[in-house]
């Protein structure tokens, strides 16, 4: 089993009891507004999203980790490396993504988790590259990528919502540059 440390946090993967509070945070719509078209999911959705991350670890060697405090226990949210199928034009590609509920914006966790997330693709998967993806306008995530040293290579609009979003990129060499 996958478990990443942070000074602060706990990536890891997914167990039942972390439905509910991920399910929350994806209720929310202030965190939903710049995911695909900005619908809340409820509880069954986020169940269903939870089985999809766990398949992507068996077949792909990576996936989504649960985020947890280490000092609470509490189920923050979620970062981690993925396929982005849903924007084709950039694969074959790896994605690096966050979520993380409200109550946890604001104090550089998810830059911090994400950094974990793209340290364990250079370095214990091999990725050459990894990509983000945010919605033109969602300032928030392109402010984290520019602290992964992440750079833009390309806006287009997303197949299926219809919004415009911006491709980041950061390949191996390049981490390797900034982490000596």
């Amino acid at each position: 089993m996958v478990m990443l440390e942070t000074p602060r946090l706990i990536l890891r993967r997914w167990r039942e009891e972390d439905v509910a509070p991920m399910a929350a945070v994806n209720a929310d719509p202030e965190v939903m507004r710049w995911i695909r078209d900005g619908s809340v999911r409820d509880e069954q959705q986020t169940r269903g999203g939870v089985q999809a991350w766990e398949s992507e670890w068996e077949s792909q060697g990576f996936g989504l980790f649960a985020v947890e405090i280490r000092s609470t226990g509490e189920l923050a949210g979620f970062t981690g490396l993925s396929v982005p199928h849903f924007l084709p034009e950039v694969l074959p590609a790896v994605e690096v993504g966050w979520r993380l509920g409200r109550s946890h914006w604001g104090q550089g966790l998810a830059t911090e988790a994400a950094r974990a997330a793209v340290r364990f693709g250079f370095e214990e998967r091999g990725l050459e590259r990894i990509v983000s993806i945010a919605q033109v306008g969602n300032d928030a995530s392109e402010r984290i990528m520019t602290k992964l040293g992440m750079h833009p290579v390309r806006e287009t609009v997303h197949p299926t919502g219809g919004r415009r979003v911006r491709v980041f990129e950061l390949s191996s060499d390049q981490y390797l540059t900034t982490t000596r």
